[in-house]
């Protein structure tokens, strides 16, 4: 397996080219629960270029109906990403202070429901974040309300 570097301005540049827009090669996943995590994954694979095709634990999007998981849902990217020891992009939850543009935030519910994710695309002086659903380019995370967050540095990317 090969460590390859994770693209942070590739993926920065694809938040801020289609936060208020949505790709066309992607479906839009807004009015079937929700856009975030499917924008987040693209962001993710603009600066990773690699996808793992492991059914049903792996990282990848073909079409609407081919894709894994964790390509759309917020817990499936949280433990793809932070147990990934295989292809693709890996990263582990750190503290706010360790975030960098490029990573992910999750939103969640005082009892640890996490529905939301956002991208990282600046850190300071503070978080500002792109995102999906309620589309947001440059928006400071200090205006979610969410009385949880997790953050999900990204650590690299590996491929075959």
């Amino acid at each position: 397996m090969t460590e390859l570097l994770y693209n942070r301005a590739a993926a920065i540049a694809y938040a801020r080219r289609w936060a208020l827009g949505r790709n066309p090669a992607y479906y839009d996943f807004t009015a079937i629960g929700g856009d975030c995590t499917n924008f987040v994954s693209q962001c993710i694979f603009a600066g990773a270029r690699v996808m793992n095709y492991t059914p049903t634990f792996g990282w990848f999007y073909i079409s609407v109906d081919n894709r894994a998981p964790a390509w759309t849902g917020v817990e499936y990217l949280y433990n793809f990403l932070t147990t990934n020891d295989s292809v693709g992009p890996y990263g582990a939850e750190v503290p706010s202070s360790r975030v960098r543009p490029g990573d992910v935030v999750q939103l969640g519910t005082a009892d640890g429901d996490f529905y939301h994710s956002p991208f990282i695309v600046a850190v300071r002086p503070e978080i500002l974040v792109c995102a999906h659903d309620d589309d947001a380019l440059f928006r400071p995370l200090r205006t979610y309300y969410a009385p949880r967050l997790r953050f999900i540095h990204i650590e690299g990317v590996r491929d075959w």
